[in-house]
């Protein structure tokens, strides 16, 4: 059997890939299965608990008209244990059968700075794994944990592999080989790096599910209506999606026989997907927060919010992808409409505290694009500012210790946060930050713009 082998056993992958395959499989196919592990010790229980099950698990989906269904998921049928040393998950990788090597780390996991380089500079955890992968040890980041697993591989002969993202990021294939390429060259491993070159593949992808955090109360819906306690139940949308290029370096399974759109470019998609759902959704959690709500949908309804994140859409987002020159084959307003439906949902009960992490990664991979191209083609970019000054007022309320939850930013050095909230012009400080804005650092339409937006939130706040 071919085995495709996950890393990050969290709840989108079994959400989402994991689903596919299952599918798959009940339609009769069997020819692939899915191993998995975590390359940092996250979840212990869970993954105990999906240990002891056989790798299986519940997932109730909920559609916004409130229909409730259950499927029980078998497609993971190897759970492989953390151990620091990854040493599970590289045998499972230098096996022939694995053919393809997937992952989802997070759009931070990566470690990119703008200019699409690794950041050694910022992230202490990136350089700590490159002196470990330097003395031929494993380490907890992507590009650590696939640099021990392809070594292993290429040593033992078993064959080309397909390294398969799926995170929300753009040209997420890419990117994340990019990275790698980078990484494995700074350990000086040029035989590695030849093979990894001409023996794997990295196609792009766009994935999409909404997925809360598995709370108590799904076990709780799954064993009333299934009978079975379940400690690894989760919960998501009904509505799926994935898009892959179809760049296989050594088979793939017959995803397209379930719903799985397999293309030569997904560029079109994840621009929609990454601006009209992701952005939004971030603001959505960042206004949510700041009027005092807990859950997305609650953001959602309110008529402000919801005006904010329409307008951001329409005025700035679907003119710059729906062009004369490149006319864009989604029909981008219904995809907002459908969009703002699906998070509107209440009973998701998506938490803002989970959908606003990340912010310092969001800005620059789901936001600044927008600007630059109104910028470029000289239009406004009223609806667009209106989303990081959002953000910054968030920042700012999270620099006075207000936020009512823990904020997660894997990509954010908190004293260059504080700086920028305690700076005399928080406006101006933020606008020059190069991480977050690249070559528009500074610039003073940026800046005029966030200004103006600034004050817009200020009132909206109230």
């Amino acid at each position: 059997m071919n085995v495709m082998l996950h890393l990050g056993l969290g709840a989108f992958h079994r959400a989402h890939q994991a689903v596919y395959l299952h599918e798959l499989i009940q339609s009769g196919d069997s020819r692939w299965s899915l191993a998995g592990g975590n390359t940092r010790p996250d979840s212990p229980e869970l993954i105990q608990a999906l240990a002891d099950q056989g790798g299986a698990y519940t997932l109730e989906t909920i559609s916004p008209a409130g229909e409730h269904r259950y499927t029980r998921i078998t497609s993971i049928q190897n759970i492989i244990p953390w151990s620091a040393d990854l040493a599970g998950l590289i045998a499972q990788g230098a096996r022939p059968e694995t053919k393809i090597i997937s992952f989802t780390v997070t759009e931070a996991g990566y470690y990119l700075d703008a200019a699409n380089r690794l950041d050694l500079a910022t992230f202490a955890d990136l350089r700590t794994d490159l002196d470990a992968a330097r003395a031929g040890q494993a380490g907890p980041t992507i590009y650590a944990a696939l640099t021990a697993l392809l070594r292993a591989r290429m040593r033992s002969g078993a064959g080309p592999v397909t390294l398969l993202n799926c995170d929300n990021l753009r040209h997420n294939g890419e990117r994340s080989r990019a990275g790698l390429l980078q990484f494995i060259g700074l350990v000086g491993d040029g035989e590695l790096l030849a093979w990894v070159q001409n023996n794997t593949t990295s196609p792009n992808a766009m994935v999409d599910r909404i997925t809360p955090r598995p709370t108590p109360d799904v076990r709780e819906r799954v064993q009333a209506a299934t009978g079975v306690d379940d400690p690894a139940a989760l919960m998501g949308e009904s509505f799926i999606q994935w898009v892959i290029e179809d760049h296989f370096a050594a088979g793939r399974p017959a995803w397209e026989a379930v719903g799985v759109e397999m293309v030569d470019s997904v560029d079109a998609y994840e621009e929609a997907k990454i601006r009209l759902l992701n952005a939004t959704h971030s603001a959505i959690a960042w206004a949510g927060t700041l009027r005092g709500y807990t859950y997305i949908h609650e953001g959602t309804h309110d008529a402000d919010i919801r005006k904010i994140a329409f307008d951001y859409v329409t005025d700035d987002v679907i003119p710059v992808l729906d062009t004369p020159e490149q006319p864009c084959p989604i029909d981008l307003p219904a995809y907002r409409d459908v969009v703002l439906d699906r998070f509107g949902n209440p009973a998701i009960r998506d938490t803002n505290q989970r959908v606003a992490m990340d912010g310092f990664s969001k800005i620059p991979g789901f936001i600044a694009p927008t600007f630059r191209q109104r910028l470029a083609r000289g239009e406004s970019i009223a609806s667009v500012a209106m989303l990081p000054a959002l953000f910054l007022a968030y920042l700012q309320r999270w620099h006075a210790g207000q936020i009512p939850y823990t904020y997660q930013d894997q990509a954010m050095d908190p004293a260059v946060a504080h700086a920028i909230c305690a700076s005399s012009d928080p406006v101006a400080a933020l606008c020059a930050d190069r991480p977050l804005w690249g070559d528009l650092a500074g610039d003073a339409r940026l800046v005029a713009a966030l200004r103006d937006a600034s004050q817009r939130v200020a009132a909206f706040i109230g």
